[in-house]
């Protein structure tokens, strides 16, 4: 008779978490697993499970508000990101590539983007430049509003959307939903093209009713899903979060199943940062099989089916995951800017230490992860460390030479999980702006995390036969 253990042993024994196992029975992959009581059994002479490789057909995506492109390239893949940043007893089936320097390389995914959009000049720069060099032509960058591109389409007829999108991404602007800010939400007094309105009464076209536009596209476009990212606080909002949901399902006559908003924090998927947003997941109806929409529109969506990427890190060590990743582990081989070759870590703010009363006046821990990358810095960004008269812990450091200074935009960009081919202090083609060393911190404290994105992109990837037709 054979003998079977639960699933919190076999967890232990594979070296993964509670719910990777749990995923794996639901999915039918573990052989002779069977649920009694409610509760997973398993054989316990069964080893762990290899994850079958996704069909390489291709994933097109249109993504929105794309800034200088931190969804984009977490849903393209094929990026390097520190090892410690890569939890193998989770993803195996990442088939990661070990390089020097604690760097591995994740693969590329089966997405690829096929458009872009922001009205910031400088992040088509930054964009261009770097998404060019993966195969990417810089015409799938469109510099102009959403709302405009939106009204152009309709009252033109103009094609201005691809054809054939699976797959529309927005990270709609956030400043009038974050704490840090005047939290004015939708009623916002700022346009759709960042400049102040002529009155303060509200409008569609407002900053904080992008979504809205948002939900334009995706209902243009028809994609069978639609993933928008913003901050935390908006889900703390009156009843934002629920209005939003609401009319994002109301698509094409209700032809969106959204998957409850869910909090994610970066830190829990290997990005060294305090950094936490709100994600919305629409799944076209029409295109869902039978039984997973039925399954999905429950009041508990079955584990196997949950759309949202399994954690890999945790603070309190879960069985399964590693530690949240360090900051003196993704700096260790980066020199000082006045040594350094390059341009991203020799830029940084010169803004002096200004009392701990205001913001960004801080240091940063090497034992442990970064504060927010903030978009919006205005000469605050955090120090990499203080001189001993303005609280300081890194005396020897100060000792041996090293300057008080703040983070460098290599640094800021490390902590978000970009790669370090990706240049951000650069000219511009003409007619567009320059990346200066503020507009790049600024660029970077607006993305999400590629690493993030990525998860989301390979879960999303691993459901897609599992979802539709």
């Amino acid at each position: 008779m054979n003998k079977y253990v639960s699933v919190e042993e076999k967890a232990i024994e594979w070296g993964v978490t509670k719910r990777h196992v749990q995923t794996l029975c639901c999915e039918g992959k573990i052989e002779g697993a069977k649920k009694q009581s409610g509760v997973w059994l398993i054989p316990s002479d069964i080893r762990k499970p290899k994850n079958k490789k996704s069909s390489p057909s291709q994933l097109n995506v249109l993504s929105l508000f794309s800034g200088c492109g931190g969804m984009d390239l977490g849903f393209e893949g094929g990026f390097e990101i520190h090892k410690h940043s890569h939890n193998p007893r989770v993803n195996d089936h990442w088939n990661v590539e070990y390089k020097e320097n604690n760097r591995v390389k994740i693969p590329k995914t089966r997405f690829n983007t096929l458009f872009s959009n922001d009205i910031r000049s400088d992040a088509r720069t930054a964009w261009t430049s770097y998404f060019s060099q993966r195969g990417i032509d810089k015409s799938a960058f469109c510099l102009d509003s959403i709302v405009d591109l939106v009204k152009l389409h309709k009252d033109n007829r103009l094609n201005i959307f691809p054809e054939n999108i699976d797959v529309v991404t927005g990270g709609f602007p956030c400043q009038d939903f974050s704490i840090a800010g005047k939290r004015q939400g939708f009623a916002s007094t700022k346009t759709h093209k960042n400049e102040k309105t002529d009155d303060d009464a509200p409008s569609e076209e407002n900053r904080g009713k992008l979504y809205m536009w948002m939900k334009e596209v995706v209902s243009i476009t028809q994609p069978k899903v639609f993933i928008a990212e913003n901050v935390k606080g908006l889900a703390n909002l009156e009843n934002v979060k629920q209005i939003i949901e609401d009319d994002f399902a109301s698509i094409s006559g209700n032809g969106y199943l959204v998957i409850p908003a869910r909090v994610l924090h970066a830190a829990n998927y290997g990005v060294p940062q305090n950094r936490e947003r709100v994600i919305f997941i629409g799944l076209q109806k029409s295109s869902l099989k039978e039984d997973v929409l039925e399954q999905l529109s429950g009041p508990e969506i079955p584990i196997h089916l949950d759309p949202y990427p399994l954690i890999t890190h945790s603070v309190d060590a879960l069985p399964g995951t590693l530690p949240f990743v360090k900051l003196k582990d993704i700096f260790e081989d980066l020199k000082e800017p006045e040594e350094s070759d390059d341009i991203d870590q020799q830029g940084y703010s010169k803004a002096k230490f200004m009392g701990k009363h205001c913001q960004g006046q801080t240091e940063v821990k090497m034992d442990g992860i970064a504060p927010t990358i903030r978009s919006e810095h205005h000469g605050n960004i955090e120090f990499r460390r203080l001189a001993e008269e303005h609280g300081g812990k890194y005396l020897d450091e100060l000792q041996s030479g090293k300057k008080e200074r703040r983070l460098t935009i290599r640094e800021c960009a490390r902590i978000q999980t970009f790669p370090d081919d990706y240049k951000f202090i650069q000219k511009a083609e003409d007619g567009y702006r320059n990346v200066s060393a503020s507009s790049a911190y600024k660029l970077i404290g607006n993305a999400v995390p590629p690493l993030l994105a990525y998860h989301i992109a390979m879960r999303l990837q691993a459901l897609w036969d599992v979802y539709f037709k």
